[in-house]
């Protein structure tokens, strides 16, 4: 069964490498960008049109406040980053916000982040892939048509990516999103070269098109409200900028300054982005509307609903490039693939995380293991698992999925830079040292401002999207916080119950009496071998117990057993329902009535057979035996393996592959032998 599935294995996400070689799978800076930024550095594809979206619904004359949310949304960026470039510094493990909350706020707190971070690196891959296959799908039909189908094969595609390891993937990752922002950039450039020194009139192509608002007029609290709205809408633009300080560990050495200069360049190019294409928007008289059928006008007539509204960087490309040109196609690819591979700052986040919180015993142990490629296997597939079901129920719609967006990612900004706050405090009221204790007094500065203002925006989220679906993203971290509630009361239930008790207890005394039986179906070499082994422990008792299911049998086997003179008493259990575990269960039981201070070994014969197909033609009924034996207290079950012809020549195959050399391989020698000569050559 193992070689069935080692080969496709081995196909999908490479050979497997040793334990000592996760050094060569930390990232360089240049690397990390990509890998960990991928999130934020592509949400400026989305996140202007979001604030052009809601601000629509007053109609095209509250386009004039999109430059005012832009200068918040940059506030809110730069106030961020610099308050988590406090935090890989402060805490390097990589437990990130989670560590923060957990060790300065208390538990509670800290798994409310850790809810919430969980519930956020979901709803990433939904979003990021879900709006990727929606621009994808304008230029391919069959993708429109089929798009949760599609979207379920790339989130397949990049589990497998990144089943192959970080860096792989990060290298692979690097090079779309390196066009992506270079894309921009260009467009940025050349758009301002040619409206300030040029002077040319740049039209985007719903310049012309009038917006029929859906409430005139807006004043007082209500456009206060709307204004909140379009804000919380743009702050889509934060989201994963905390996978960074989740991820120090994956960096190169110095990890700390390496992490905080990627958290830096990832802040200065998005927010670069953010307010370029709101502002060439401004310039190129974008129009966007949440419902475009009815509420685009052109000559006073709706579009109606064959009309496809394109993204706001897309309008904004087609004006300064030139739709059809080179550059504009190159953008607008880029930017397709930059969002599916946005998707990809959640699959290095989620395993992290999780594997912290399996070390803490808050999810199941197998997410802190790694996989054969070093990778946090189990997280990445688990992650992969929530993001298709997610996609799957809310039918790959970007516009649903983005309501649940945001609430996740400031409920944990909020609680971290609180806790850094506390991290502060408490350190200053032991330093003596004036300048260590002005620098920590600076740090404090900028995480308190943080806390509050990340503290704000999260009000603000709250109440304009409530109703929108943020609910749900709620209800996604109480499930998730219930969750790892339970599975740390079952740990720790489990923890003290098994713990070695310093003074004597029943587990220390010794067995009066050591009652084995072997069990026999029929006389052939397995069990003549389990009764040699049993007659070898030296029981105080032993007996062969047989189950009468068929008369016959039974007789034939008690005349072969006399006729050898087998000096082992045979017991026969009667079983008129023709069942065989049950009388087994049941006479064991009643020795250990018999005898409570007794010990019952039950030894059973068992095939080893070679091929996956032929386990499932013996051995069901040890099985099952031994699955019912285990709830039994005081019975220990010893299995007696008898090797057949098939298991031989399946150890001689593994023999085979075991010696065979890979190309290249003699060159290099045995990674044993390297392993080994390593620090004799250095020396």
């Amino acid at each position: 069964m193992s070689k069935l599935t080692d080969v496709p294995k081995r196909i999908l996400i490479g050979r497997a490498l040793r334990s000592d070689r996760l050094g060569e799978t930390l990232l360089p800076k240049r690397i990390a960008l990509p890998v960990f930024a991928s999130d934020p550095l592509s949400s400026v594809a989305y996140a202007p049109g979001e604030v052009l979206l809601v601000l629509s619904i007053a109609g095209v004359t509250a386009y004039h406040f999109s430059p005012w949310i832009a200068v918040a949304v940059v506030v809110l960026m730069f106030t961020v980053v610099a308050s988590y470039r406090q935090n890989v510094h402060a805490y390097p493990s990589g437990g990130g916000d989670y560590e923060v909350a957990n060790t300065n706020l208390g538990p509670k707190a800290g798994l409310t982040v850790a809810s919430a971070l969980l519930v956020d690196y979901v709803l990433t891959v939904a979003v990021s892939i879900s709006s990727g296959i929606e621009n994808l799908g304008s230029a391919i039909p069959f993708v429109v048509e089929h798009k949760v189908l599609c979207a379920i094969g790339v989130i397949v595609l990049l589990t497998l990516m990144n089943l192959r390891g970080v860096k792989e993937s990060g290298s692979l990752f690097a090079i779309p999103t390196y066009i992506f922002v270079a894309g921009v950039f260009t467009m940025i450039a050349w758009g301002a070269f040619r409206g300030l020194v040029l002077d040319d009139t740049m039209r985007a192509p719903t310049a012309d098109y009038a917006i029929k608002p859906e409430h005139g007029g807006l004043a007082g609290f209500a456009l206060v409200f709307l204004l909140l709205r379009a804000f919380s809408s743009g702050c889509a633009a934060l989201t994963g900028v905390e996978a960074i300080s989740n991820g120090v560990p994956a960096f190169r050495k110095p990890k700390s300054k390496n992490a905080a200069t990627t958290l830096a360049a990832m802040g200065l190019l998005a927010v670069t982005m953010f307010c370029g294409i709101i502002a060439l928007a401004a310039a190129t008289d974008v129009r966007m509307a949440e419902n475009p059928a009815k509420d685009l006008v052109h000559n006073g007539v709706p579009l109606g609903p064959d009309y496809v509204q394109n993204p706001v960087i897309s309008q904004v490309a087609e004006a300064v490039f030139g739709k059809g040109s080179f550059l504009f196609i190159i953008l607008a690819a880029a930017t397709a693939l930059v969002l599916f591979l946005a998707a990809n700052t959640a699959y290095n986040g989620f395993p992290l995380l999780g594997s912290i919180l399996a070390q803490d015993r808050y999810l199941p142990r197998q997410l802190h293991t790694r996989g054969d490629r070093l990778a946090f296997s189990n997280g990445i597939v688990l992650l992969a698992g929530a993001a298709a079901l997610l996609v799957g129920i809310y039918g790959a719609d970007s516009t649903r999925l983005i309501q649940l967006y945001i609430v996740g990612v400031f409920v944990s900004f909020t609680l971290s830079q609180t806790g850094m706050v506390r991290h502060w405090n408490r350190h200053l009221a032991a330093e003596k040292d004036q300048a260590k204790r002005r620098h920590m007094l600076r740090s404090r500065a900028i995480n308190a401002f943080g806390a509050f203002f990340t503290g704000l925006v999260l009000v603000v989220v709250l109440l304009t999207k409530f109703t929108h679906g943020a609910w749900v993203a709620l209800l996604g971290m109480v499930i998730f916080y219930a969750t790892m509630t339970a599975i740390r009361k079952h740990y720790d239930r489990v923890a003290a119950e098994i713990a070695a008790p310093e003074g004597p207890s029943d587990d220390l005394v010794r067995p009066s009496r050591v009652h084995s039986v072997v069990l026999i179906s029929k006389i052939h070499r397995p069990a003549l071998r389990a009764l040699a082994y049993a007659k070898l422990m030296r029981s105080d008792s032993l007996e062969a117990l047989s189950v009468n299911v068929d008369p016959e049998e039974t007789k034939a086997l008690r005349e072969e057993w006399e006729r050898r003179g087998i000096d082992v008493p045979l017991k026969v259990l009667d079983s008129p329902y023709r069942e065989i575990t049950r009388p087994i269960i049941e006479y064991v039981k009643g020795l250990r009535k018999e005898s409570p201070r007794d010990a019952v070994s039950v030894i059973i014969p068992e095939y080893v057979v070679g091929h996956w197909y032929e386990h499932l033609l013996h051995n069901q009924s040890a099985l099952r035996l031994k699955g019912r034996l285990l709830f039994t207290p005081g019975i220990m079950v010893t299995s007696v393996p008898y090797q057949l012809q098939s298991s031989e020549a399946a150890k001689r195959r593994a023999r085979r592959q075991q010696d065979w050399n890979a190309p290249g391989s003699v060159r290099r020698g045995p990674a044993q032998v390297r392993s080994k000569e390593t620090p004799e050559h250095k020396s």
